[in-house]
């Protein structure tokens, strides 16, 4: 792969993938956005891996698409090339996915923060989407993420004037998890990834899957996929190891199955 690299044992059971443009800081051009779909796929069938963590380098996660690919491109083409269908295959990644952010995340940089589960931040990260100043519009899922994360008011701010969130301001929005020290971000993350790799990852995913069903569905549907989840975890043999674990006062021995 090009424009990705990937470290599968980066730790026990967490996976790194890195975006890797950093002379075009990390733009996200058709091929990079392949290699990476391609690469959260593998990763999801991989049962060395239970926390997937995405980032870019300290100068930016991503600034955004590469607007030299698609500037005199017509309707049509984009009808035709349909660039947002490998944002779909990520969305769809079943593991837990953390975003580490330094320094730039702006336009689908942002959009690939917000499609991932959780966002640690360094103190120089940017969020933002100033798609309005090119002549467009937020299209991998801005208008509608943003929205939910931090509310109709400040996003219609954002997407209508541009302008970019501080690392502090997105953590007080509530759009991240956590804002450290530029040296401590990606140390940071993996922390949070082996935390969650810890646990049973059965369980893990149907509990992701739960949690994003809140933002796609009214309550009483919600609350029924998620009683749905509930009783299928205890179909796994985690489930019995994680009961039996707490009952004899030990640590549990996850297998993932």
């Amino acid at each position: 792969m090009e424009y990705i690299l990937v470290t599968e044992q980066h730790e026990p059971f967490v996976a790194l993938v890195q975006l890797n443009r950093p002379k075009d800081l990390n733009a996200l051009n058709l091929q990079l956005m392949q290699e990476l779909s391609e690469a959260l796929h593998q990763l999801d069938k991989n049962e060395r891996v239970r926390a997937i963590i995405i980032t870019g380098n300290e100068q930016a996660f991503a600034a955004g698409a590469d607007i030299k690919q698609m500037a005199d491109r017509s309707a049509v083409d984009m009808l035709r090339i349909d660039q947002f269908s490998t944002w779909d295959q990520i969305r769809k990644t079943k593991k837990p996915l953390i975003a580490a952010v330094s320094g730039f995340a702006l336009g689908g940089g942002c959009e690939l923060a917000m499609t991932c589960d959780m966002i640690i931040a360094s103190e120089t990260a940017k969020f933002g989407q100033p798609e309005i100043k090119i002549g467009v519009m937020p299209g991998a899922g801005g208008t509608q993420r943003l929205t939910k994360a931090i509310g109709k008011a400040k996003a219609m701010e954002l997407v209508l004037t541009g302008r970019f969130l501080s690392a502090e301001e997105a953590m007080g929005y509530g759009l991240v998890n956590k804002v450290v020290p530029v040296e401590m971000y990606l140390r940071e993350a993996v922390q949070l990834g082996r935390e969650i790799a810890q646990m049973a990852p059965i369980a893990a995913q149907l509990a992701k899957e739960a949690v994003n069903r809140s933002f796609e569905t009214h309550l009483d549907e919600g609350l029924h996929f998620e009683r749905k989840n509930f009783y299928l975890a205890f179909a796994s043999e985690d489930q019995k190891e994680g009961m039996k674990a707490f009952i004899e006062k030990r640590k549990a021995d996850y297998k993932g199955r």
